[in-house]
């Protein structure tokens, strides 16, 4: 899912991630169609090193153009008793909402035309987060897609309880270093279709 137009580029650090969004987008659009989804099948499939308790209220996106599929990780969340939802574009600048949904609930077209639940779906708040990334390192740390929707929405919720970051990519997104800035926040962990990047941070 996008998090909206680029931002504006002011500064080296803007400049670099930049660049590094755009080379590991590249890296995305290149995989073939059925590498895709056998990858979400393969993340679906790992073994995850923290805690989902039942009744957790478990956030996805609904994937656009090359990201990878959460939905088969999504629907193993529900089999195991888990809440589902999806994010809800509020406006630009603005945190996320998140709505429940089901697997075979039908999603509206909303802003950017991303798909996201009926405006009558149930406001919820998340225990865990599955959050899309351009890019990522073995830190924790992501490169979004310019507007910081994930990490004022992570930010804010944070202020509130404890919640849970899983960030899901093709193994050819990630990178060596993020240039992380102070406003970033970092995952607990990242799903590839190789393997699971454990940065727990407590």
């Amino acid at each position: 899912m996008f998090d909206g137009r680029e931002c504006q580029l002011s500064d080296p650090l803007k400049e670099s991630k930049a660049q590094l969004r755009v080379a590991a987008l590249a890296r995305r659009d290149a995989i073939p169609a059925e590498q895709r989804a056998a990858a979400a099948q393969a993340i679906a499939a790992h073994s995850l090193p923290i805690e989902m308790p039942s009744g957790s209220v478990v956030s996805g996106y609904a994937p656009i153009r090359s990201e990878i599929d959460p939905f088969p990780l999504m629907k193993r969340f529900s089999q195991r008793g888990m809440i589902l939802a999806l994010p809800v574009i509020v406006g630009r600048d603005q945190p996320l909402i998140f709505r429940e949904w089901t697997i075979d609930t039908p999603l509206v077209r909303g802003p950017l035309g991303i798909f996201q639940p009926s405006a009558d779906a149930e406001e919820v708040v998340p225990d865990i987060a599955i959050v899309p990334l351009a890019a990522f390192d073995r830190a924790g740390h992501r490169i979004g897609y310019g507007a910081g929707h994930y990490d004022r929405s992570l930010d804010l919720l944070r202020s509130k309880k404890r919640i849970v970051a899983i960030g899901i990519a093709f193994a050819a997104q990630q990178i060596d270093t993020v240039p992380a800035e102070p406003h970033d926040v970092r995952l607990h962990c990242v799903l590839t279709e190789r393997e699971v990047i454990d940065t727990w941070q407590g």
